[in-house]
């Protein structure tokens, strides 16, 4: 459920990082730097950070930026790169990321997601917002993918933080060992925890995991009382959208007192992202739900006795 695939070089461990977001106003209160970490146990096929699935760096393809000067396929030496119809397709079978095309291209058209940071490193990147942290209440926020399948370097990140009397916040989805969960729970100030479905199935369909230890997890950390918690609830259209769902789930986030609930409404944001790795985009046709269709689902948890926001 957790991977180790972190990697261990000289000055340490290092952990596998595919943004830092600086002054980030959605990852928990106040203004805070979010680090973005790859690797994640979970499928969802609404998910707008697709480069952040996979633990292993990965190359992606910027296309509107191109000229098809041409120059990236005389650089690779794998022959894994090719232009048809002005489109520029990289065979990932092939390549062996040796990034000599990211070198030649002027126009920064191929990136690589993924780079691996020390901790220190990561450090030197949040502390440079920490007089932001201090005026707003904010702080560091690991994100993902999903942070607890780097468990080592999340937890000492988190630990560093505490070091420094950082405030800190984990965005999980919760699937992990509760062994892991249990032992960053002691740095982490505040857990960010999405259910995407109450039903096992639909949410295995969904996701590719199965909901159990999720819910379970959920559980644990509530009663532990050491991190707040917000619950951050994905609204995606035909899945969780329901008014009869949103009642059974409101009743069953009842019996867990988290100190607020959050509608995400889906978006298409990170639909170029799925071009840019090749991939095809899994909810071509779905819609996002209206500003009303959120009221009105916020309405029914509302009156259920919940503290419920929409967005962040």
């Amino acid at each position: 459920m957790t991977s180790s695939r972190t990697e261990t070089k000289q000055g340490g461990v290092k952990g596998l990082v595919f943004n830092i977001q600086r002054y980030s106003i959605h990852d928990g209160p106040g203004i805070r730097t979010t680090v973005f970490l790859k690797g994640c146990p979970l499928r969802c096929k609404w998910c707008s950070n697709p480069e952040s699935i996979n633990l292993s760096q990965e190359l992606m393809v910027r296309e509107s930026k191109c000229d098809c000067c041409g120059k990236c396929i005389d650089a690779c030496t794998r022959n894994a790169i090719t232009l048809c119809d002005g489109h520029l397709h990289i065979d990932r079978l092939k390549c062996d990321l040796c990034l000599k095309c990211i070198d030649i291209c002027s126009k920064d058209v191929i990136e690589l997601s993924g780079t691996y940071l020390s901790v220190t490193e990561t450090m030197e990147e949040c502390s440079k917002d920490e007089i932001f942290y201090q005026n707003s209440g904010g702080g560091v926020t690991l994100s993902g993918g999903e942070p607890l399948y780097q468990p080592e370097f999340t937890l000492n990140v988190l630990r560093e933080c505490k070091e420094r009397a950082l405030n800190t916040a984990i965005d999980t989805s919760g699937f992990a060992s509760w062994q892991v969960v249990e032992t960053i729970l002691p740095y982490t100030d505040l857990v960010l925890f999405d259910i995407k479905h109450l039903d096992t199935e639909r949410h295995k369909t969904a996701t590719g995991v199965n909901n159990e230890i999720i819910l379970e997890n959920l559980r644990k950390i509530v009663s532990q009382g050491t991190s707040r918690v917000w619950v951050r609830i994905p609204v995606i259209p035909s899945f969780n959208d329901s008014e009869t769902y949103i009642s059974t789930l409101s009743e069953t986030l009842g019996t867990i007192p988290a100190e607020k609930i959050s509608l995400l409404g889906y978006h298409e944001w990170g639909k170029p992202k799925y071009a840019a790795l090749g991939r095809d985009y899994p909810l071509n046709g779905c819609m996002p739900p209206t500003q009303e269709k959120l009221e009105s689902l916020q309405k029914i948890m509302q009156s259920k006795g919940l503290h419920v926001t929409i967005g962040y």
